[in-house]
């Protein structure tokens, strides 16, 4: 079983079911579809919680590329405008500028890495 883990601010959009993605940068292992995810906050703190009982299901696990002038390429397929402003409302932001800024600052671009989706057991 997978564990990752979420920024704050995603914190309330997941215990809603809002949020059922996440893009990742590279690892050793990522959760594979139909794998149980575990999903915390606050790891390696005192703050650390569980956000989803029961665990997820990894739905899918699809490899990304984010560009600043390019967009999203996706499974080898460049995104649309309206595309990356659903993509971007998924992962729990509020425009497709937001998620670029965020990426942009926080891993530098381009950024190549994967997009998770899961589904919950509610």
């Amino acid at each position: 079983m997978v564990v990752y883990n979420f920024k704050q601010q995603f914190v309330p959009l997941i215990e809603m079911g809002a949020k059922q993605q996440t893009i990742r940068s590279p690892r050793k292992r990522h959760t594979q579809p139909g794998e149980a995810m575990q999903l915390y906050t606050g790891m390696r703190t005192k703050a650390c919680r569980k956000l989803i009982t029961p665990d997820p299901l990894c739905l899918s696990v699809e490899p990304l590329l984010m560009h600043d002038a390019w967009g999203i390429k996706l499974n080898d397929h460049w995104l649309t405008r309206d595309a990356l402003t659903r993509l971007a409302l998924a992962d729990g932001f509020a425009a497709w500028d937001e998620c670029l800024r965020f990426f942009s600052t926080v891993h530098g671009l381009p950024f190549e890495g994967v997009l998770i989706k899961w589904a919950t057991n509610r």
